[in-house]
């Protein structure tokens, strides 16, 4: 049975994600959560290749105790033709080992995409980092979400939900 770690139709549900940009070593992207009336939200900015940037992220705690028997996680989303990233972190740092999954989520239409564990490849500022532990579901503290790849210009993934699977 699928359990919910967020579930966004409402605008408080928004509340835990903030931004961490290519701002933060000088580029020029931007991003932000907020909540739809339609009663989902939508992860949406531009990326900018100015200043040596290209890149928009955010992340929110994870206060959720995952079960190990979960196989993964399950997200409802509404894509727009881009590539994106899921991140997991086990710890509650700013900067540090994530696990990251690509996904590219069909463009105008609502879509349930299963991510297993296995998916998850631990990375550090984007770059693999091999011989890292493998990602354990219990110790998930954090979870983001990530637009990278040279993908200039304006984005928007719609979000229903992302659940334990």
């Amino acid at each position: 049975m699928a359990r919910e770690l967020f579930r966004f139709d409402g605008t408080a549900s928004v509340g835990g994600f903030v931004p961490i940009d290519d701002r933060v070593m000088g580029g020029r992207s931007q991003s932000r959560l907020h909540h739809d009336p339609a009663g989902h939200a939508v992860f949406e900015g531009v990326v900018s290749l100015d200043a040596g940037g290209g890149f928009a992220s955010l992340r929110a705690p994870v206060d959720a105790l995952v079960d190990r028997q979960a196989s993964g996680l399950l997200l409802e989303l509404l894509g727009d033709g881009k590539r994106y990233k899921l991140g997991l972190r086990t710890d509650e740092g700013f900067d540090g080992l994530s696990y990251q999954a690509a996904m590219a989520p069909r463009p105008g239409a609502w879509t349930l995409l299963h991510l297993p564990w296995s998916a998850f490849a631990p990375t550090w500022r984007g770059r693999p980092v091999p011989g890292a532990p493998a990602f354990r579901p219990e110790a998930l503290r954090q979870l983001g979400l990530l637009i990278g790849e040279r993908q200039a210009g304006p984005f928007a993934l719609g979000l229903r939900s992302i659940q334990l699977d």
